[in-house]
């Protein structure tokens, strides 16, 4: 539990790289999630697109819209005022111009009121970061497995086995870096290789399914908790199984409005003896 109220940042985010306090991060999609990842301590918030998937039901990220990010953004941002709240670039809302790219992220910020925006991709989309960083948007980066992209990379696999994956995904991080970017988001590498790139490059690396040598963790809200999760993979830890109490304590309530049992008397409200004669008559059975 944290009590300070005052607002991380960017500069706190590199502070922690640099004395090695590891950085924890945690997806929200909503005021009431918000509210709770805050008062557990997080540093970071995302409100990732993976929201298509775990709150809207997509089978992928893909069908996620501008609209769906900024209506989800202002929900946690009205519910967090101390974590560092990262909204997802959704996809193809930084893939055509520049300017277009640019104002796409500028609206997270002004409508949403997120402080940074989180852009998946390495070399092909550090002339968006650069433009963004420049206009004052702070930019987290995304590379290795990056689900917008999940058809194109044939499947969720792991990225970066090989050598050869291993120093592009080394290059792509660094330029991220050059681009501006304040920190990157490493999904589904080898803790060797994500080892690698922590150590090269002086912005923090966020690791989701990259071992405990990055910067920092990222986990999906509903995967901590086992709440309708339906992914699996192998670098999720669940702290709670919060769907089987939900289906328990919804199959009470259910048992009980069916059996008669709820509402009990101490759940009604009455009306005056006066009100219940004139609505009866004076002839109305008192219980």
């Amino acid at each position: 539990m944290v009590d300070s109220m005052v607002p991380i940042t960017t500069a706190d985010l590199r502070k922690k790289k640099a004395s090695r306090q590891p950085i924890a991060m945690m997806t929200a999609y909503d005021y009431p999630s918000a509210k709770l990842v805050e008062e557990a301590g997080v540093d970071v918030i995302l409100v990732g697109d993976s929201l298509g998937m775990v709150v809207l039901g997509y089978d992928s990220t893909v069908p996620v819209t501008m609209e769906d990010m900024l209506h989800h953004t202002k929900a946690v941002t009205r519910g967090a005022k101390r974590a560092f709240v990262v909204a997802d670039m959704p996809f193809l809302s930084y893939h055509g111009t520049v300017e277009e790219s640019v104002k796409n992220a500028g609206r997270l910020l002004q409508e949403g009121l997120a402080k940074a925006v989180k852009i998946e991709g390495g070399k092909e989309v550090v002339p968006v970061v650069k433009r963004c960083t420049q206009a004052g948007i702070p930019v987290m980066g995304h590379i290795g497995l990056t689900p917008q992209s999940v058809h194109q990379l044939g499947g969720y696999k792991v990225q970066g086995r090989d050598l050869a994956a291993a120093q592009r995904l080394l290059e792509e991080a660094q330029a991220l870096e050059e681009a501006g970017a304040f920190a990157v988001v490493l999904e589904c590498v080898p803790e060797e290789v994500a080892a690698k790139i922590t150590e090269s490059i002086s912005i923090p690396t966020i690791g989701i399914g990259a071992g405990v040598k990055c910067d920092g963790q990222v986990l999906v809200f509903h995967d901590v908790l086992a709440y309708a999760s339906q992914l699996k993979p192998k670098f999720v830890k669940s702290y709670a199984n919060i769907g089987k109490t939900i289906v328990e304590a919804m199959s009470a309530y259910v048992e009980e409005v069916r059996s008669g049992k709820f509402p009990a008397p101490e759940h009604a409200f009455h009306a005056s003896e006066e009100t219940i004669k004139q609505l009866y008559g004076e002839g109305v059975a008192q219980s």
